[in-house]
């Protein structure tokens, strides 16, 4: 009789948690739902400091049914192992740009990565609001990943060298380290240079070695992963204008209720504009730094690199991978039309 009775009551706990999340629901008195926030940067980046924010307001905002826990340093994987996590269905955020999204399947959202492709910001928040990326977006989350935010800014790229770059002449030569996706790999050697793909916790002993002769990554990054400690010579070269994108994985959002779908969303986004008022402030602070520690910045003629870094987007081995008219899709995009 026992024995019955347990069973029932096994069976009538497995009805209630079943009928409790079907569709995404969630029954009263549950654990809450735990989502990991995952990223490479160190704390003390303004864009760590926005992710913690970030959480706060998940944590607070969901009334105690949701919990965000913070994992920056890369201390759930890199980027490509938290992107395999989400397409196994765990629940985690992390961020992104363009290239990474290219390399998993769609190759079109590239092109925002490309040097010099955003001449201003305006430009990159014209394009993020177009129906050119909410089609990105769609595709992107056939693949497996849904976006929450793209509002967030990660700065303007720069170059921080062991041997001075004034010119374009400069660049001849120099190994530069850059992420391993081709669009960085061209946009890097249309300017001259030759690309060096590494993991950015291998630079600092690949620039004290001499395997490479500098790195390009927004003010915050360099000064973290202190690299001006083995390269004193920062060009500001604002190659790329660096949008980013927190996603999750398809999966794994489409279990959340309507409402925990948009908390994410509509926090990711708020979390944004802190994260971009930080990246702003930070710009003077962190110049400021560098000059303290003896790193001598240098101004370039942005025109002229900017008007050498067209060709790239003639390259055949580009446009053979972008859909046919992307060039003036993405132009319309980013005037807003």
């Amino acid at each position: 009789m026992k024995k019955v009775i347990g069973i029932s009551l096994v069976f009538a706990l497995v009805v209630s948690v079943t009928c409790a999340f079907a569709g995404g629901g969630r029954a009263r008195g549950d654990a809450p739902i735990v989502v990991q926030l995952a990223l490479e940067n160190h704390p003390g980046d303004p864009t760590t400091d926005a992710i913690f924010n970030w959480a706060r307001l998940i944590n607070e905002r969901s009334g105690g049914t949701m919990v965000a826990q913070v994992f920056p340093s890369s201390q759930l994987g890199s980027k490509d192992e938290v992107m395999d996590q989400m397409l196994a269905g765990m629940p985690v955020i992390t961020l992104a740009d363009g290239g990474f999204f290219s390399a998993r399947g769609v190759p079109d959202m590239g092109i925002t990565i490309g040097p010099y492709f955003f001449p201003t910001w305006d430009c990159a928040w014209n394009l993020i609001e177009s129906d050119w990326w909410a089609q990105q977006a769609r595709i992107l989350e056939q693949r497996g990943f849904k976006i929450l935010a793209s509002n967030w800014k990660y700065g303007d790229r720069h170059t921080l060298t062991t041997r001075p770059i004034r010119t374009l002449a400069d660049f001849a030569g120099l190994r530069l380290r850059v992420p391993n996706n081709p669009i960085q790999i061209r946009g890097t050697e249309v300017m001259g240079a030759s690309p060096t793909p590494l993991p950015l916790g291998e630079v600092y002993t690949a620039l004290q070695q001499g395997i490479v002769d500098g790195v390009e990554n927004p003010l915050a990054v360099l000064y973290s992963f202190r690299f001006h400690e083995v390269a004193r010579y920062l060009s500001l070269t604002s190659h790329i204008r660096m949008i980013t994108s927190w996603f999750t994985g398809t999966s794994w959002f489409n279990t959340l209720s309507r409402e925990h779908q948009q908390l994410l969303i509509d926090t990711g986004r708020e979390a944004g504009i802190y994260n971009n008022e930080l990246i702003q402030r930070s710009t003077d602070e962190f110049l400021a730094r560098f000059r303290a520690a003896g790193v001598q910045i240098i101004e370039v003629d942005l025109d002229a690199f900017a008007r050498q870094a067209q060709a790239f987007y003639s390259f055949p081995d580009m446009l053979g991978v972008w859909s046919p008219g992307i060039i003036e899709a993405t132009t319309r995009a980013k005037a807003g039309r």
